[in-house]
């Protein structure tokens, strides 16, 4: 038995079979001294099962450094959601409670390759001309 219920699953597929395009989950993790590695990939596993359009890379943290850096990635678990490019979503521990809803939208969104953000927003967005590092907490106590 899996961790996703059946009931929630068989919503899930029907929610993803209306994604567009591909997205490509870059995961990080390692097997040992993680104490949220292992449900994290196990989750992440089965939400990319529930669509062909989904896609899953596993990486481990400690023997592929380099390449976590490239992704950015300084701790694990982490995961990256990825489609025609990076758009620089990162998400760190397991997405469970309703961090999961989040990891469903954020899927949605960029198979989507549209931030569906209105007309003003994007302008003001197109005049920033630094790099940005917005981090997100989520706790819901």
């Amino acid at each position: 038995m899996g961790i996703i219920s059946e009931k929630d699953r068989e919503q899930l597929i029907k929610i993803l079979k209306s994604i567009p395009n591909d997205v490509r989950i870059v995961m990080f993790t390692q097997e040992f001294e993680c104490e949220y590695c292992k449900i994290t990939r196990e989750l992440i596993e089965e939400v990319s099962g529930l669509s062909d359009k989904i896609s899953l890379e596993v990486h481990d943290f400690v023997k592929e450094a380099d390449l976590a850096k490239n992704y950015g990635v300084d701790k694990i678990p982490a995961f990256a959601l990825l489609g025609d490019r990076d758009y620089g979503i990162r998400f760190y521990g397991a997405p469970a409670g309703y961090e999961f809803s989040t990891l469903i939208e954020d899927i949605i969104d960029v198979s989507r390759r549209n931030p569906n953000l209105p007309e003003e927003v994007l302008s003001d967005l197109s005049k920033v001309d630094q790099p940005v590092h917005i981090q997100v907490m989520i706790s819901p106590s």
